[in-house]
């Protein structure tokens, strides 16, 4: 089965088998850069073991009927994750639960099959997204702040002096002796004082010690060197889309 997370900023394509993810790709070019993608990841294994289906979650509505319309095409069943297609993986309590993102459900429930419960996800792309499943296998809700990308862009767009930050890269100074170096630094040591807050005050709110797991493209660079005890897994979201449309469907 092929597995496709799109995102806000890239789509992540990979094949699902058995239980693994392999042969991930990140493509930023929108649906044509990743739709080629995963024709060629088609290509590959179709001499081995041909995919049959298309697992998709997706945090960009407007781009699910290009992807619909692309799988049919493709003669590859479309499997969209949703909250009700959890059966056997997590248990959700919340009160909207078609309002919550496909993607911080396969986070979830990769992490349980993955890790276990209690257990915490933090997502690092666009947005930093966090969410929480108790000891008794139940997701009880999340959080959402804005993501390296969305404050690295509002600096630039709302100053007049301040440049467009590279992101994913160099450490954090003593002290910002430019201003590429202070804008670092305050991105780096604010956000991981927003990620420490976070941890904190839910581990406080629930009364659990919680497991922390962590994916999304800014994980590894954010938390290097931080004294939490991250898992940092690069896959989940892809393992988690795989899981919930292989069991449930």
């Amino acid at each position: 089965m092929i597995v496709v997370d799109v995102g806000n900023t890239s789509t992540a394509v990979g094949l699902w088998s058995d239980g693994r993810v392999t042969n991930v790709s990140h493509c930023d070019g929108g649906f044509g850069e990743a739709s080629l993608a995963v024709k060629a990841l088609a290509d590959k294994v179709r001499g081995r073991s041909a995919p049959a289906a298309l697992a998709y979650v997706s945090v960009v509505p407007s781009e699910d009927a290009k992807w619909r319309r692309f799988a049919k095409k493709c003669a590859l069943e479309f499997r969209q994750v949703s909250f009700d297609k959890l059966e056997g993986l997590i248990t959700i309590d919340y009160p909207k639960p078609e309002t919550i993102g496909t993607d911080r459900l396969a986070d979830a429930a990769g992490a349980v099959s993955r890790y276990g419960a209690p257990v915490l996800v933090m997502d690092f792309g666009t947005a930093l997204t966090a969410a929480i499943v108790t000891r008794d296998g139940v997701w009880r809700g999340g959080v959402i702040a804005p993501g390296f990308p969305l404050m690295r862009d509002y600096l630039f767009e709302r100053t007049a002096n301040l440049p467009r930050m590279k992101l994913g890269c160099g450490k954090v100074p003593k002290i910002g002796r430019s201003t590429e170096e202070a804008m670092r630094f305050g991105a780096l040591v604010g956000y991981r004082g927003m990620v420490r807050e976070i941890v904190a005050t839910l581990k406080r709110n629930f009364g659990e010690d919680f497991r922390l797991v962590a994916t999304g493209g800014f994980a590894k660079w954010v938390l290097s060197g931080l004294d939490m005890s991250f898992t940092i897994d690069p896959t989940l979201t892809l393992y988690g889309a795989g899981l919930i449309c292989a069991r449930n469907f």
